[in-house]
């Protein structure tokens, strides 16, 4: 199973580039941009990974952005998860940055989406691993805020595919955010939002309805309602579930109760996705380990998951079926 697990070429949907920020790059670029941050050590910083809900881990991911200052910081960061795709065998990444965490700090817009697209030109290159750039509204600050940003990221819209909803879910449902999705819509964006990882299915029921989204990022909350259930399975909706994230968030207490495998057997369009790999102890790989150590997953589970990863990306028809392709290749 393991094997199969490595030799198969992915796609990953759902996954934060800041999320990516491994301790030991950390590190260098608190020293590099005189950045002071509250660890003493490597280890230091691996022990704070002790997280009991999503906000416990947010403060900790938006204090580890303050070492990313300069252009160079973000391809570094960006070119270090891209080397992670090329040992998990991730062929296309849609990766999601979180523009308002950095121009909050003064960092501007272009820094950002410069130091990100630069490293994905040269993984195209080097490697042939191709992407997509996926902007998120931070759910926690206001509307108009997110319309502020949406504005700055017309400039750049050629390097932007899609927006998305990110950050604390609980209080901030995807209703606050309405007009600006519309608005994104309008500029042609495809559109995801985190929706039911920690609040209830009814996040999710105003996701679809009220912002018209692509995806849905986690939706594991969707169990709780049968009518939606059906309706996800119906339109074949993806949903983009993080297994690590979740039991590291304690959205489940133990891999043993994810409910991936009841949502994937009731034939929903789940794929598997690592979120913040730096901060939730693995990349896209061990997250198909984890599962099948834990939950009874066949190896037809694996290739349908990885399958549904390229049939729900925001590439076109062509290069989806050669990926495909590539799949039944390796199996």
């Amino acid at each position: 199973m393991i094997d199969l697990i490595k030799r198969l070429p992915k796609a990953e949907l759902h996954l934060h580039i800041e999320g990516s920020l491994e301790p030991e790059l950390m590190f260098r670029l608190a020293k590099k941009n005189n950045v002071e941050i509250p660890y003493e050590s490597i280890e230091d910083v691996r022990n704070a990974y002790n997280f009991t809900n999503l906000q416990t881990f947010l403060d900790i991911y938006y204090a580890g952005a303050n070492v990313l200052i300069t252009k160079d910081d973000f391809y570094d960061l960006t070119w270090e998860y891209i080397l992670k795709c090329v040992e998990n065998n991730i062929i296309h990444t849609e990766i999601f940055f979180d523009p308002q965490t950095h121009t909050s700090r003064g960092i501007p817009f272009e820094t950002v989406i410069t130091g990100i697209k630069e490293a994905l030109a040269d993984a195209k290159e080097k490697y042939g691993i191709t992407s997509c750039i996926i902007l998120c509204f931070l759910r926690h600050l206001s509307q108009q805020e997110a319309f502020e940003t949406l504005e700055e990221s017309l400039r750049f819209k050629e390097d932007i595919i899609g927006v998305g909803l990110d950050s604390s879910e609980l209080g901030n449902p995807p209703s606050k955010f309405k007009a600006v999705f519309k608005k994104a819509k309008e500029q042609g964006f495809k559109l995801v939002a985190h929706a039911g990882e920690e609040a209830d299915f009814t996040y999710i029921y105003e996701a679809l309805d009220l912002l018209a989204i692509d995806r849905i990022d986690h939706g594991v909350q969707s169990i709780k309602s049968p009518e939606l259930m059906k309706r996800l399975k119906e339109e074949q909706m993806p949903l983009t579930v993080c297994p690590n994230s979740n039991i590291e968030l304690k959205v489940f207490q133990t891999y043993k109760e994810h409910n991936i495998k009841e949502l994937l057997d009731y034939g929903l369009n789940i794929s598997v996705n690592s979120d913040d790999p730096a901060y939730f102890k693995g990349y896209i790989n061990q997250n198909f380990i984890n599962l099948c150590e834990n939950l009874p997953i066949t190896e037809d589970d694996i290739i349908t998951l990885v399958k549904n990863s390229f049939k729900s990306s925001f590439i076109d028809n062509d290069l989806k079926n050669e990926y495909l392709a590539k799949v039944d290749a390796a199996i």
